[in-house]
């Protein structure tokens, strides 16, 4: 199932750039194995939760992977972690390089093990900078990309975060792009290689992209920014009852939208909405005058025109009504699941569909290090050295669950 399939993937990462991006290499097909230390990914203790270790942040980060904990401070846990990676694909990692080389699984020393192996790195800094062994969290790279300057520049002014891990996410995708990429050229080639994903770089390229304007030229032809996204009125609609997110942007559909509301006559009347490059001139005031425009109809009614003049709109949802979004019903894109553990829950599946290898929900969020032994055997140790490993507390693996591994799957 799914495109990746017969793919292995080492997945060392935690919190969320790196769970989130090998999440989506799992639900493609890939076998990843989720390899924690004794203190586990911090996320699983992020409330709510029903069960300590099991969070609801940790839970839709991790599905479509299994979970083997080691301490790979330990001699015999480093050498069961090499020989899990002798024969991966990829080893996926979200710690800075030099804690790698530090643990002794720098490139050079997983490469000459495993030459056809991809080895990848999510972390703050490009690595041939000032800034490469620093850490880095969201909070500081949406900071740092520009990110917070333009809320300020869009709102009273002042900086802030936006309330999402953006950044995380953002170099979560760009990582799957990569990662896909590098695996193709090993196809190809015969060798892997080593792949660095940057989250401060990809994401002021992210940002700049739209924003870096007339400092594009030499000379610069303005101070940066693009005016559209920046206007303090690009948001929400206020309408009667509510809000709704409405976007008249073409010629074509501002024609259509001010014949609909009986004012088509507004571009003779004020030439600042007479085309594209003047509404753009003067965007303040033309988002200014919609927002003053959509306080005079309900939600409902305003939805039903812009429906009818082929305007793109959608309502505004919260964290509850979008779960009840009719598209989202239909596309059935909320799965409800029965876990083992933690009861009924509802996860977000990979929105990328296939024709002929569609990606699944194969297995649901594993408890901490509950498929370590069946790794390990698969890997070549002998029952004698997993119970060792186990009796040593080098390999932790938690009291069985109430269900079999198998019903889990099933459950999906």
């Amino acid at each position: 199932m799914g495109p990746l399939a017969g793919i292995k993937i080492i997945d060392m990462t935690s919190v969320l750039m790196g769970p989130s991006a090998t999440q989506m290499l799992g639900d493609m097909g890939a076998d990843v194995i989720k390899v924690e230390a004794p203190d586990g990914d911090v996320t699983r203790q992020i409330p709510p939760y029903r069960h300590a270790g099991m969070g609801a942040i940790y839970l839709n980060a991790n599905r479509n992977k299994r979970s083997i904990c080691l301490d790979l401070k330990q001699p015999d846990g480093h050498a069961a972690l090499l020989r899990l990676a002798s024969d991966a694909d990829v080893l996926v990692y979200n710690i800075r390089p030099q804690a790698m080389r530090r643990l002794g699984l720098g490139y050079e020393t997983l490469a000459e093990l495993n030459p056809r192996l991809v080895y990848a790195g999510m972390f703050g800094f490009g690595q041939t900078g000032p800034y490469a062994a620093k850490p880095a969290y969201d909070d500081l790279i949406q900071g740092g990309s520009v990110m917070s300057h333009l809320i300020a520049k869009a709102g009273d002014g002042t900086p802030r975060y936006v309330p999402s891990a953006i950044a995380d996410r953002v170099v979560g995708l760009a990582a799957v792009g990569a990662i896909c990429a590098t695996l193709v050229n090993r196809d190809r080639t015969g060798l892997g290689q080593q792949v660095d994903i940057p989250m401060f770089e990809t994401m002021v390229g992210f940002v700049l992209g739209d924003h870096l304007a007339g400092l594009s030229f030499e000379p610069a032809l303005d101070r940066g920014g693009y005016p559209r996204q920046l206007s303090p009125q690009r948001r929400p609609y206020q309408t009667k009852n509510g809000h709704v997110c409405a976007l008249v942007y073409t010629d074509k559909q501002w024609t259509s939208f001010l014949g609909a509301i009986g004012q088509a006559d507004l571009p003779q009347r004020d030439p600042r909405f007479a085309t594209f490059t003047e509404r753009s001139r003067n965007i303040d005031h033309v988002y200014g005058e919609l927002a003053r425009i959509f306080l005079e109809r309900t939600t409902e009614e305003w939805l039903a025109l812009l429906e009818r003049a082929d305007i793109p709109s959608m309502p505004m949802h919260d964290f509850e009504s979008v779960l009840n979004d009719p598209h989202l019903t239909q596309t059935g894109f909320f799965r409800t699941v029965e876990h083992p553990t933690e009861g009924t829950l509802r996860l977000l599946p990979l929105a990328v569909s296939w024709s002929r290898t569609p990606a699944e929900i194969q297995r649901l969020p594993p408890r901490q290090g509950e498929d370590g032994v069946e790794i390990l055997r698969e890997a070549g140790f002998s029952e004698e050295a997993v119970a060792d490993l186990r009796v040593r507390g080098i390999m932790l693996v938690p009291e069985p669950p109430a269900t079999s591994s198998a019903d889990k799957r099933r459950s999906a």
